[in-house]
């Protein structure tokens, strides 16, 4: 693995544990690229949501769950950041996708600022809305029915409308946890198609357990096993000439 220069996001002896002694993710170290995809692979149970998590700080909304090390986003700790202005800087996108059910479209898109008591001038918030819409390929879809709840999107709709929500408040990086695998063949295709042309613009780290997808759309992948870090490097060095023979059983099925 080469040396990544200048990482946006560096990942340093992080630890995480749910209860004393039992630790679900274990010295993980990961310089991350800028602009790039790094797709998080694995097991269930290995760890790779529970990192993805930590990056941001939702394991804050546990208090028994305890996260050591660093994570530095342009050399600050976003672990000893304000949670509000590091989660402005770190965005992220969930399995199902998940607009707030009592606001419209519109205001979807703008729910960070709102949250965050960030005024803006109406033609700003418009700005913003049309500008992310059409950054995910929603705009031309949705462009008539601004004022109808999110909810009555279907599931590709909703989860384009999360992705632009997430990204209007122009965070370094977007983290997405399995974002496709509540969504059918179609829908999935489109927001694997919107994040590779997303990457231009945003760090984006997805946890996926589906293979096929890190390799068609991952620049870098990691394999996580048993909350540990396994291996890390470019995705076709990893699927291609894996190190470890936990990667070489997880690539070839005999690990589930």
């Amino acid at each position: 693995m080469e040396t990544i220069k200048d990482p946006v996001l560096r990942l340093k002896d992080v630890c995480i544990s749910y209860t004393a002694g039992t630790m679900a993710v274990k010295h993980v170290s990961a310089d991350i690229e800028k602009n790039s995809i790094t797709a998080i692979m694995g097991p269930s149970g290995c760890g790779k949501s529970t990192l993805l998590r930590a990056i941001n700080r939702m394991h804050e909304l546990y208090k028994n769950i305890r996260v050591t090390g660093e994570i530095l986003l342009g050399g600050e700790n976003v672990l000893q950041m304000e949670p509000m202005e590091e989660r402005r800087k770190i965005g992220m996108v969930f399995q199902r996708p998940n607009p707030f059910p009592t606001m419209n479209i519109y205001d979807n898109v703008l729910a960070g600022y709102l949250l965050n008591g960030i005024r803006l001038s109406k033609s700003q918030k418009d700005d913003i809305v049309e500008r992310h819409l059409r950054g995910v390929a929603l705009w031309d879809e949705v462009k008539d029915s601004l004022t109808k709840r999110g909810t009555f999107l279907s599931g590709g709709q909703q989860q384009r409308l999360c992705i632009a929500r997430a990204l209007a408040l122009q965070p370094d990086v977007l983290l997405m946890d399995e974002p496709t695998s509540a969504l059918d063949p179609i829908a999935t295709k489109h927001i694997e198609s919107l994040m590779d042309n997303l990457k231009k613009e945003v760090t984006i780290l997805i946890v996926t357990h589906n293979m096929g997808q890190a390799m068609r759309i991952s620049d870098r992948s990691m394999f996580m096993f048993l909350g540990e870090l396994v291996e890390y490097d470019k995705t076709n060095v990893l699927f291609e000439h894996p190190r470890d023979e936990r990667t070489r059983s997880y690539l070839t099925g005999k690990m589930g």
